[in-house]
């Protein structure tokens, strides 16, 4: 049997995990609505999905402010370069559906 004190803490933390997990779903959807109209704006002046200049900056940058908060920055840079690469995609479809440039016929 679980003591209720300790119940009560472990409560405690799992509404705090929750209430960051709604967070987070509801930035990544902040950030996926700006990262689509760069991809509309990119592929209205046909330029390519992708930009490793700024993704490789982003990434160091990334690095940066994990280690300055205590997290990993390997596991910060395989978090932001899932999130590259779905933007990437989207990029790439809505470039499709101008008729633009994308990373497959560049």
């Amino acid at each position: 049997m679980i003591d209720p004190s300790v119940k009560e803490q472990l409560s405690g933390y799992r509404q705090s995990i929750d209430n960051i997990d709604a967070a987070l779903v509801h930035m990544l959807a902040e950030r996926f609505r700006c990262t689509k109209a760069v991809g509309v704006l990119k592929a209205t002046h046909e330029l390519p999905p992708a930009d490793p200049a700024r993704e490789e900056y982003q990434i160091a940058r990334l690095r940066r402010l994990a280690q300055d908060a205590h997290l990993d920055p390997d596991f910060a840079e395989k978090f932001l370069n899932f999130i590259i690469t779905e933007v990437i995609r989207h990029h790439e479809a809505i470039a499709a559906e101008h008729g633009g440039v994308t990373e497959k016929t560049a």
